[in-house]
């Protein structure tokens, strides 16, 4: 049976399931939700700003492992992304291609990931994999006053089950799938809860995931040109489905509790992310439609990536009475080293001998072809230390008082560049290594931080926080090239500053089950030192500052008296000033600041119970991000130009029902997710000046399974209708005559998982 045949007869099993289901049944509640997202547990509906939180039975039923799968269920979330692991997250549309992150990402109260603008941290947020987490929180931003740096877009924090000591709990789940142009994929799960006694408790829990690729390569050799893309091809590197992906980790907890009053929980997780390829196949740069019969590539030289992902921490939490004190310790180790196939030209500068050295002459045509690979290593080792006093939950005060303290070791070392023999790893004789670039930096951060809650009446609350930060960068860089006589050293460039930042948030109760509120808040980026290219241009800065951005929020949280309906919108404008940019300067990269910008709109989020085991949801966002200012012309944003990958509209509309079968009890469900057009970044225009857009898409998921007190069986449809979302465009440059290089959304995948409980 195919793929599409599968997928017609799991929708139409799925129609029948729900026609044939039974709709007269008692309503059902929604439910209360409790979140820690102000650092303390509280209900979803009494906090003043707007989140989404995702379950962690909805993760796994929708097979929503990634940051990918996370973009239907997070409305104002959006992705750019053409790696596995390497991705740009963007919450409320504030996002214009820098190298420092927006969206702060935790895994319970742990941050993870670089603070500076010297590690790449904008495209290297922890994808953590999703099993074994009660549920992920996306506060959206800024989240300057309780979470600190690099969250202007907001937060998102993983919420990962603990160990518990009120019983044995295990279960397995194995899972086979296939995907649309590619062969099959498997994975395989697992988690142990272990109590010892009434006060200590073990929680051990692994994955395996394995998917298959569906981009094939037909070589370099000769290069198939637009206008005659059926040229017989006699490849140096042809391989089908060359994007495989592993990924797999685990996680280790211990809980000791003497006592309801004091706990210290221990916990280690690791994850690594192996890709064979990227996800980038070559396009037409003006349609943006594949080359050469579809998802393709002319490529000599692999392009792997292997990402490590390491999070150890220690949390104590001990109630002393008048105040709980908690104490957050963790070190983490983030790592990304990968290899890219290059085009060598001529425009490197290289001299006369060596450039006749590396021009090879490719049989079978006149071409003349340059070879090259680069190899990259990107790391950060980051300690952290948070210490927080909370006062009870009270009637009419509550407070928390905090400190924050990190130092991190950020390195892109090494960066390489060879000429290599064309389709292999060999180095050509006689030709130095091209480039052999190291940078390393440290970044130290100090910060204070309170939040506060008066209520001052039964029905009117007010929230208010603040936050001081003193962060001090070093940085230095060697760069060896061919160019330069003798390496190059630029040592301890610095920089040092003091942010503030603060939020004020009324909330007034209509009733008891209807509030409003209103936010104001502010965020930042920490700026940090430029190390400068040799000859840079006078009033090249030596340093950037920081930016910042303020939020003004409205929002509404109402559910009706008999807690079936749920409604819950906020709107939003964004006023971002002093943009932190990349700018190139002699060859070699820099940041500076430049520019305003404003992103507007609203998000919403309705559910209903009609009846028991029956929910529907429509959620979306409408965000309308621009540039306000015209940036440098090096960056090449226009004011009025949309920032980068971010939907006008977005939109999911789902629905799941559950039904008793004898002693069973069976689902079905699905959703289909809309994502309107986005615009590339403010640089890569086509032949007209415009920036490449791409084409809005709507995505189809399907999901049925029978569960039983120990067993599961469970059917799953991702992308049914094999839609093509682009998510990432490459412009012109890195690929033959004039191709972009696209990626997209994984097509239609269809799976079986098996799961038991013990």
């Amino acid at each position: 049976m195919s793929i599409k045949q599968l997928a017609r007869r799991m929708a139409l099993t799925i129609g029948v399931l729900l026609a044939g289901a039974a709709a007269a049944q008692d309503a059902a509640n929604i439910g209360e939700v409790v979140v820690t997202a102000q650092k303390r547990t509280e209900t979803l509906e009494k906090i003043p700003m707007s989140v989404s939180v995702i379950g962690g039975e909805t993760l796994e039923r929708g097979q929503a492992d990634n940051f990918k799968d996370l973009v239907a269920l997070v409305p104002g979330l959006s992705i750019n992304t053409n790696t596995a692991g390497v991705s740009r997250i963007t919450l409320r549309g504030i996002n214009t291609g820098g190298v420092a992150s927006t969206v702060g990402v935790y895994v319970n109260d742990v941050p993870f990931g670089s603070s500076s603008g010297l590690a790449n941290g904008a495209i290297l947020s922890g994808d953590f994999d999703t099993f074994d987490m009660q549920r992920i929180e996306v506060l959206r931003g800024p989240q300057g006053t309780l979470y600190g740096a690099s969250s202007l877009g907001g937060v998102i924090k993983y919420v990962a089950n603990e160990p518990s000591t009120k019983g044995f709990e295990g279960r397995l789940q194995a899972t086979t799938e296939s995907v649309e142009s590619g062969g099959m994929g498997y994975a395989a799960t697992g988690v142990v809860n272990i109590p010892a006694g009434e006060t200590f408790a073990v929680r051990v829990s692994g994955f395996y995931r394995s998917d298959d690729g569906y981009i094939d390569s037909i070589g370099n050799n000769p290069i198939p040109t637009l206008q005659d893309p059926t040229v017989n091809i006699e490849s140096s590197r042809v391989e089908k489905d060359l994007n495989g992906l592993d990924s797999y980790g685990g996680r280790v907890s211990a809980l000791f509790e003497p006592s309801d009053r004091f706990s210290i929980n221990l916990t280690a997780m690791a994850q690594d992310i192996n890709s064979d390829n990227s996800d980038r196949f070559e396009a037409d740069p003006e349609s943006l439609k594949g080359l050469y019969g579809g998802h393709v590539v002319t490529r000599y030289h692999p392009e792997w990536t292997d990402i490590e992902y390491r999070v150890y921490s220690a949390t104590i939490n001990w109630n002393m009475g008048p105040v709980t004190l908690q104490s957050v310790t963790s070190y983490g180790e983030f790592d990304e080293n990968f290899q890219r196939d290059v085009a060598i030209v001529p425009a490197l500068g290289l001299p006369t001998a060596q450039l006749a050295t590396l021009v090879f002459s490719t049989p079978g045509t006149t071409d003349n072809l340059l070879s090259g690979i680069l190899h990259q290593d990107t790391s950060t080792d980051k300690f952290t230390q948070e210490l927080r006093l909370l006062s009870p939950q009270d009637d009419e005060f509550e407070w928390l008082i905090g400190a924050y303290y990190t130092d991190e070791d950020s390195a892109i070392k090494p960066q390489e560049l060879f000429a290599v023999l064309p389709g292999t790893e060999t180095h050509a004789s006689g030709v130095p290594q091209l480039a052999d670039i190291s940078l390393t930096s440290n970044y130290k951060e100090f910060a204070a931080f309170a939040n506060a809650t008066w209520h001052i009446s039964p029905k009117f609350d007010l929230s208010f926080g603040a936050r001081w930060s003193d962060n001090d960068q070093e940085a230095s860089q060697v760069l060896d090239a061919f160019v330069f006589p003798a390496p190059v050293v630029f040592d301890k460039a610095k920089s040092s500053e003091s942010p503030f930042t603060w939020s004020v948030s009324p909330r007034y109760e209509i009733n008891d089950t209807t509030s409003v509120y209103a936010r104001v808040a502010t965020g930042f980026r920490p700026g940090g030192p430029n190390v400068l290219p040799p000859g840079a241009p006078a009033g090249t800065p030596s340093s950037y500052a920081s930016d910042e951005l303020t939020n003004y929020e409205l929002g509404l949280k109402a559910t009706n008296a008999d807690g079936t309906f749920a409604v819950d919108v906020a709107a939003f404008y964004l006023d971002w000033n002093d943009i932190q940019l990349f700018a190139v300067v002699n060859g070699i990269g820099i940041n500076a600041n430049g520019g305003t910008a404003k992103s507007q709109g609203a998000e919403f989020t309705v559910t209903a119970v009609p009846v028991s085991g029956l929910t529907f949801t429509f959620s979306g966002a409408y965000t309308d991000a621009k540039l306000t200012e015209d940036t440098d012309p090096v960056v090449g944003g226009l004011n009025g130009d949309p920032l980068p990958f971010v939907p006008k509209w977005a939109l999911t509309l789902g629905g799941d029902y559950e039904w008793p079968v004898g002693s069973a009890k069976a689902y079905v469900g699905g959703q289909a997710a809309y994502v309107g057009k986005r615009f590339a970044d403010f640089s890569n225009r086509n032949a007209a000046g415009d920036i490449r857009e791409a084409d809005s898409y709507t995505a189809l998921d399907l999901r049925t399974g029978i569960l039983w007190d120990r067993w599961s069986i469970e059917l799953y449809g991702k992308n049914v209708t094999d839609e093509e979302g682009i998510t990432d465009i490459e412009a012109p440059g890195n690929f033959p005559l004039g191709a972009v290089g696209i990626s997209t959304i994984r097509p239609r995948t269809v799976g079986l998982s098996l799961g038991i409980r013990f």
